[in-house]
């Protein structure tokens, strides 16, 4: 045999070689040994509540003792947070957040830490300001936790107002209520004195007298609302000099005077959840008051409405559309399956609906496109359908939908709820049954009705004014507390009202009383644009927004209002996280008395290392080099037969 022929058989045996054990692929196990350490979670309470009790140093020093323990980072793999309003993955400590919500810390940890051993190390005073009650919270959190205590258990000498409930609103030539609830701490009799001021003017003043039985006082009074606008009020109750903490004497609060009260008829000829559903959302703003009649009552007083809501109207509606429509009022119709889509068909100009006997159910899909308002996402997903007549509605006037139909995830391009404006009037069409089940599920998703209600309400709002439509929309409030987040949004459209992600937004903020000026650019956020302005301190302010590449602007105002609820607190709640400690099957210790922490830590059985094996199945030989070799030696079979001429 040749050497070239002896080279032929070579390949071609390297070849079938490689092709065979491509197929068989011959592997082996390896098994990897490793040690798995118990995690530390160390959460640093970074409110200002810390630097108020003037804790800041030790938190800081025993945080410090922590890194500094060769033991400790030898047995646990340390993750450190902080944790105010929200949780962050951080041990830069500022004691800068406003309000402290320790439930909603335990609960993003127990997404994080929920399959591990991972005792939890809670460094806080235990002063919550807003959230679920932590101590039932923490239930869920299946970890020992031991909470460090920055604070003390003596008592001090203390008036504070606890709480002070005004409404938001009041209107003009009225009186409006205010409820206070004093309280003082201490052992003797004393006499103090309850002033509620505007500027310089006293508006109310009572004696006040405790003792240490007698320790509690709820006041309740009225006030004039005289001017139109955001009046400014300040509620002090006179210090004692011997208290410790006077920052809690005082209240500052703003109630708005509005010249009228908008009255909202919902129209019906039977009883539905969706009604009461509507009510509860509608009258949340106090600015609003809502009547459920019947329409055969509603003509004797229809001039007593700004607004007529038609639900699920029918022959008996006949007389209020026909008043509607020649006196061109807003409306906002609801069409569901009690609907007569026949007397619908009849009496509408603008839109109509195939007639089917049929129902479906519908679920909401937001139309971020959406342009005469600005509208929050209250995850619309979530919501369940609604019960929907089946069949197609034809709009005869251009319309704007808010929400669309979904069918299964399907977008469908229907319109579920809709608005337009034709000869001078506004109207909204829903068409769908069971709206209360949204105001329910949105409760369940947030723990708040505030989502829905707000929608419902910006919608009331659009239908109950006549504004023309406008390219920039802002939505803010007249005034913030000073401890709450203050967001202004803001909407901008092209020349055909389609929502533009393009546009650059700036805001530009004046301190009416510093004259100070500061500019902050816009976030695109969702279906709008945002920016944050918790940064500012109490004052007046004025605004505009701007456009950067069209002349287009907008002005305003607000106040916000000189109040910190971090520093309302004199001791560290110690009961509370004593007992959460309990609880977890941990331990509490105050921040004087650390020495005993770590060396726990160390002696507790419950934290040792974890031996975990994983056993991985490897080819011997990796594919993709046998097909290498594959190509490799075919290439040069085919290459030599060809040089040789054998081919």
């Amino acid at each position: 045999m040749s050497r070239i022929n002896m080279l032929f058989s070579f390949l071609r045996f390297l070849t079938v070689f490689s092709v065979l054990l491509l197929i068989i692929n011959p592997s082996f196990d390896q098994v990897k040994v490793s040690v798995e350490k118990p995690n530390l979670v160390v959460a640093i309470d970074n409110s200002s509540s810390v630097k108020h009790l003037k804790q800041e140093k030790a938190l800081l020093d025993f945080v410090e003792s922590i890194k500094s323990n060769k033991e400790i980072q030898t047995k646990f793999n340390i993750n450190y947070y902080s944790f105010g309003v929200n949780l962050k993955s951080s041990d830069s400590i500022t004691f800068s957040d406003k309000q402290t919500n320790i439930s909603k810390a335990f609960t993003q940890l127990n997404q994080i830490y929920k399959q591990t051993t991972s005792p939890t190390v809670l460094i806080t005073d235990g002063n919550q300001t807003f959230g679920n009650d932590y101590q039932f919270t923490s239930n869920t959190y299946k970890q020992p936790i031991y909470p460090i205590i920055l604070g003390d258990t003596i008592t001090y000498i203390d008036l504070k107002i606890q709480q002070f409930n005004v409404n938001k609103y009041a209107f003009l030539k009225n009186k409006f209520p205010v409820e206070a609830i004093l309280v003082y701490n201490g052992n003797k009799s004393i006499k103090s004195q309850f002033v509620v001021k505007s500027g310089n003017t006293t508006l109310y003043s009572k004696a006040i007298n405790f003792s240490k039985n007698d320790n509690s006082e709820v006041i309740n009074f009225t006030l004039p609302a005289n001017r139109v606008g955001v009046g400014n009020y300040r509620a002090t109750l006179v210090p004692l000099e011997s208290e410790k903490n006077k920052i809690n004497n005082t209240k500052n609060f703003a109630v708005e005077v509005i010249n009228q009260k908008t009255k909202i008829a919902i129209v019906s000829d039977f009883l539905h959840p969706d009604i009461g559903a509507l009510k509860k959302s509608i009258e949340s703003n106090e600015q609003r008051s809502v009547s459920i009649v019947n329409p055969k009552n509603i003509i004797n007083k229809f001039n007593d409405f700004q607004l007529i809501i038609l639900y699920q109207p029918n022959n008996t509606f006949n007389t209020i559309i026909d008043r509607l429509d020649s006196e061109k009022r807003n409306r906002f119709v609801i069409i569901g399956p009690k609907t007569s889509l026949s007397f619908i068909n009849r009496v509408s100009k603008d839109y109509s609906h195939t007639i089917t006997d049929q129902t479906e159910d519908y679920l909401p899909e937001l139309n971020i496109n959406y342009s005469p308002f600005i509208i929050d996402d209250i995850d619309f997903e979530s919501l369940p359908p609604l019960i929907s007549n089946y069949g197609e509605v034809k709009f005869n006037i251009p319309f704007e939908s808010i929400l669309n139909k979904n069918v299964n995830g399907v977008s469908t391009n229907e319109p579920l709820l809709s608005t337009f404006e034709t000869n001078g009037k506004r109207e909204a069409v829903l068409f769908g049954e069971n709206i209360w089940q949204w105001r329910a599920q949105s409760y369940i998703n947030e723990k708040s009705f505030n989502g829905f209600d707000n929608f419902i309400g910006k919608l009331i709002q659009y239908l109950a004014t006549s504004k023309q439509k406008s390219r920039l929309n802002i939505d803010y409030q007249s005034f913030y507390n000073g401890s709450g987040n203050i967001i202004i949004k803001a909407e901008f459209f092209d020349k055909n009202y389609i929502f533009d992600t393009r546009e650059s937004l700036n805001i530009t903020i004046t301190d009416k009383i510093s004259k100070e000026k500061k500019t902050f650019p816009f976030i695109l956020k969702n279906n709008n644009y945002q920016v944050d302005l918790s940064s500012l301190p109490p004052s007046e302010y004025s605004f505009t927004v701007r456009a950067t590449n069209e002349n287009i602007s907008k002005s305003g105002g607000f106040q916000i209002l000189e109040y910190n609820v971090e520093q309302q607190f004199l001791n560290a709640d110690v009961t509370k996280l004593q007992q959460l400690a309990t609880n977890s099957s941990g331990s509490s210790y105050f921040i004087a008395n650390t020495e005993n922490v770590i060396s726990d830590l160390l002696r507790d059985n419950r934290y040792v290392p974890i031996q975990k094996s994983s056993k991985n199945t490897i080819p011997l030989i990796d594919w993709k080099y046998l097909l290498a070799v594959i190509t490799l030696s075919l290439g040069l079979e085919w290459f030599l037969r060809k040089y040789n001429g054998l081919i």
